[in-house]
């Protein structure tokens, strides 16, 4: 089974959007909000920190939130989010 994770923050005003086109594209995910608690923010930065993905992102001053993270795939934009799951 291909787990997926979304990483998110409630205070994020890109994180709605996101999470209504998961819905509407019937998408499932195991959901972290990163402003949530310490052990959140934690894992996240434990991944954001360490894939290369991430960069462009942090050189932009972004957090790199909503993040869609399914089989090695890295998901930040609803465009993409739909051309990968739409059916």
């Amino acid at each position: 089974m291909n787990e997926k994770t979304l990483y998110f923050s409630s205070l994020c005003p890109d994180t709605a959007p996101f999470k209504a086109a998961m819905e509407r594209l019937s998408v499932t995910a195991r959901e972290v909000d990163i402003t949530a608690s310490m052990s959140n923010l934690k894992e996240f930065l434990r991944l954001r920190d360490n894939e290369e993905v991430f960069t462009p992102r942090k050189e932009q001053g972004m957090v790199g939130v909503p993040c869609l993270v399914s089989g090695g795939e890295y998901i930040f934009e609803v465009s993409d989010l739909e051309e990968r799951f739409a059916k």
